[in-house]
Formats: C-alpha cells, sequence, structure tokens
C-alpha cells in the first residue's frame, strides 16, 4: 500500500536514528563542552523503501529495516511529482558518481550528506541543520579536532538491505 498525499505525489519521510543510542547527550558535555542530542544517521524514505549510503554505497531496505531498527524520529520532508523509474535513475546514476561506496567519509560526504542530496532532488527541500552541521560541531572542538585522524578511518554501513548496481537496480 503505498502512502501517497494525494493524487501523483508520493510521501517522503527522512528517518533519523542516533548511533550513539542516547550516549552523546549523555558525555557530549564533559567530552566536547557542548551538547550534542545524537550522533545522527539518516534515511530517505520513499516509494515505500528507506534509502540511505554508507561505505558500501547507496542501499535501500523496508523502512526502519537496518540493524538500527525503528527510527528515533521522522521528519515529514512533504511530497514528490518525481516518478519512481526516474528516481531509480536518478540513485543509479548517483551511486556510480558522487555516492560510490569508496567516496564515503565520516565528516565530509556520509549519510546525511546523500539525504539531504536526495530530499533536495525529490522536494526541492533540504534535510534539517541540525543533521547536516553536526560534524562541523563535532570538529570545532579541541577534542573532536584530536580525534579526526581516527574517525576519517570509520566506515558505517548499516545493514540488512540491498545496494545499487551500475544498470539501476538492486542487487
Amino acid at each position: 500500500m503505498q502512502s501517497q498525499s494525494a493524487p501523483g505525489l508520493q510521501s517522503v519521510k527522512l528517518y533519523v536514528y542516533d548511533l550513539s543510542r542516547g550516549m552523546a547527550r549523555r558525555l557530549s558535555p564533559v567530552m566536547l563542552g557542548k551538547q550534542l542530542d545524537g550522533i545522527w544517521h539518516s534515511g530517505v524514505v520513499v516509494y515505500e523503501d528507506e534509502f540511505f549510503y554508507g561505505s558500501g554505497g547507496i542501499t535501500s531496505c523496508p523502512p526502519g529495516g537496518t540493524l538500527l531498527g525503528p527510527p528515533d524520529s521522522v521528519v515529514d520532508l512533504g511530497s514528490t511529482e518525481v516518478t519512481e523509474d526516474l528516481f531509480m535513475e536518478y540513485l543509479a546514476s548517483l551511486g556510480e558518481s558522487m555516492f560510490c561506496g569508496s567516496s564515503y567519509n565520516l565528516f565530509d560526504h556520509n549519510c546525511n550528506t546523500f539525504s539531504n542530496e536526495v530530499a533536495q532532488f525529490l522536494t526541492g527541500k533540504k534535510i534539517p541543520s541540525y543533521i547536516t552541521d553536526l560534524p562541523s560541531e563535532i570538529l570545532s572542538t579541541p577534542f573532536g579536532q584530536a580525534l579526526r585522524p581516527l574517525l576519517d578511518s570509520v566506515q558505517i554501513q548499516p545493514t540488512s538491505g540491498g545496494t545499487f548496481n551500475q544498470h539501476g537496480g538492486q542487487s
């Protein structure tokens, strides 16, 4: 059953997960000297699937179907008139270019960068800035700067989904 806002329109949602499972909220004031509510992973839900990006490239699964479980919050991004076929072609193109797995970087080119790009393509709207601004918030602290060399090597790929191949479909 497709979730539709109006005839010809497809609902677009942002699923947001706290990778720290609440630890960031508790430890960030001591470790970073500032309050962070979470370490955010996000995916875009449209056409009855959740699409996200990690070190394995662009992946999809049923909404909330990653190992992260149900999202901590859901942001309604509006609706789109983009057809599912056109969206799949767009994702295949992104997967071959700017969002291939080897392009992943925890701070500079991550799941939230992908979600922001896809949200703008589908709805013309960006995802909330508290999500996209998180890396710069962390790196603006002495502790974040000290940890950057270690964190730059971190690769995140929430599994339980299929990756997109160069032929525009799931593998």
